[in-house]
């Protein structure tokens, strides 16, 4: 891909993606606008399939909505609530953590930067890049692992890690799609540009793509 077809690109993507759902921690995100509750569904979703997300956020907040309602639970409860969320009884461990600091050291108050997000127990660059842009509007790019496969198949960037990808993203992609490129590039790659075999023949953006590293598709 050449860096000016990207604005092609993202048009093609919103047009390709509108028939999907929405990520886990988008539809959280558009229905509560609470930075809290898309920092602990995004805790949830990691490793985790959507469903059982929205599943386990739904009935983890129903018990409590708020950091200080949240760190009184008992960890068996939070345990037993997010199950069977990828790693539940470490993310619980966290959660139980993290609403404590949050409630000790942040007044309750979800961190609006991605410096302070990362001091919080369990809490990654991914994480601290959708608080602060689904949770407080502000620039960021959240790389999780559809977006670093993806562009690095489009030849947009070649890199080997997430992190090296949103650093990469940063210089390049310009700022108006910094936010929406995760939600986009994750409905994309659950559905069309899986991790193997992707659909290329259903593809909308195969003109634009080098199909790096790409050795079967459908």
């Amino acid at each position: 891909m050449h860096d000016r077809e990207i604005h092609k690109v993202i048009r093609a993507l919103k047009n390709a993606v509108q028939k999907f759902s929405a990520p886990a921690v988008t539809q959280v995100s558009n229905k509560t606008h609470d930075p809290f509750k898309v920092l602990i569904s995004c805790l949830l979703s990691l490793r985790t399939k959507d469903k059982t997300t929205l599943d386990a956020s739904k009935k983890l907040f129903a018990l409590a909505s708020t950091p200080e309602k949240m760190k009184d639970l008992p960890l068996k409860t939070i345990e037993k609530t997010i199950y069977p969320v990828g790693f539940y009884r470490v993310k619980a461990k966290n959660i139980k953590s993290i609403c404590k600091e949050l409630a000790e050291r942040y007044n309750s108050k979800v961190p609006d930067s991605i410096d302070e997000l990362l001091k919080l127990k369990g809490v990654g660059r991914k994480t601290a890049n959708l608080v602060v842009t689904f949770g407080y509007g502000k620039q960021g790019i959240c790389v999780d692992t559809h977006v670093h496969r993806i562009t690095n198949r489009w030849g947009y960037v070649k890199t080997k890690t997430p992190h090296e990808t949103e650093f990469a993203l940063r210089d390049k992609l310009p700022k108006r799609y910094w936010i929406i490129i995760n939600d986009l590039l994750v409905s994309f790659g659950q559905n069309i540009c899986k991790p193997i075999s992707p659909l290329c023949s259903l593809c909308k953006l195969s003109c634009y793509c080098k199909r790096v590293n790409v050795l079967k598709s459908r």
